[in-house]
């Protein structure tokens, strides 16, 4: 945290967001959760087509559906990528942040809320002019490379659309007292959690995250210092 008065307040917010995954069970009020979605809902949104869709999460009986699919895919997290600690980051901090997730996945029936941003890209318009524009603006090479890249070019432009509001829907939860993280585990059993949520085959889920009041206190994250991940005009 800075005491600089020429900082705002907003980059304290940010400097103290730790993905806060120990919860209390008591209930986060409706009206909260309203909040943290239209912040979400205020989020940037390419070519503001605003195609988002967020599912809450409140009911026990539907959370207890829930917990199995968290507990399998977190199981499977931690058996692969979760079982070794990042470049950087040494094992006893670790170690500290795999208890969480485990106090977590151990008592998700508990969690208070969960919410699943969604989004469906819209399908495109285009005709026979505009094609050929796009094609002389990007030139053979572009033109073929856009083609090889599709899926991934589609994955990333529904990504942009939703991620912008997760953040500010994170920003929101801090600025509130709540604690909250974001996950994508659930895509590995992403058909399951569709069902169970009765979301449409054709929708896209792009996380699942817990909201709560925290157990513990909110303090500085640890990332790496500027002028290590910086470049200036060139790489």
């Amino acid at each position: 945290m800075t005491n600089d008065a020429h900082v705002p307040a907003l980059f304290d917010t940010m400097s103290t967001m730790r993905a806060m995954r120990r919860l209390k069970s008591e209930p986060v009020a409706d009206e909260l959760l309203e909040q943290l979605v239209q912040a979400a809902v205020w989020g940037p949104s390419g070519g503001n087509m605003q195609a988002f869709q967020y599912v809450v999460v409140t009911d026990r009986h539907v959370m207890a559906e829930l917990a199995p699919l968290w507990e399998r895919c977190v199981d499977a997290y931690l058996a692969t990528t979760g079982k070794f600690a990042p470049e950087g980051m040494d094992e006893e901090a670790y170690g500290r942040m795999v208890a969480a997730i485990r106090y977590q996945r151990d008592h998700f029936a508990d969690t208070p809320a969960v919410i699943i941003p969604c989004y469906q890209f819209p399908e495109p318009r285009v005709d026979e002019e505009g094609l050929a524009a796009s094609a002389a603006a990007l030139g053979p090479e572009g033109l073929a490379h856009m083609a090889s890249t599709q899926e991934r070019f589609l994955t990333l432009a529904e990504g942009s659309c939703v991620y912008p509001g997760v953040q500010n829907l994170l920003l929101a939860a801090r600025g509130l007292g709540l604690a909250a993280n974001v996950t994508i585990w659930h895509l590995m059993l992403e058909r399951e959690w569709k069902g169970a949520l009765g979301i449409p085959e054709a929708m896209n889920t792009f996380a699942v995250i817990p909201v709560g009041w925290p157990k513990g206190k909110f303090g500085p994250v640890r990332r790496k210092p500027v002028a290590e991940v910086l470049h200036r005009d060139r790489w």
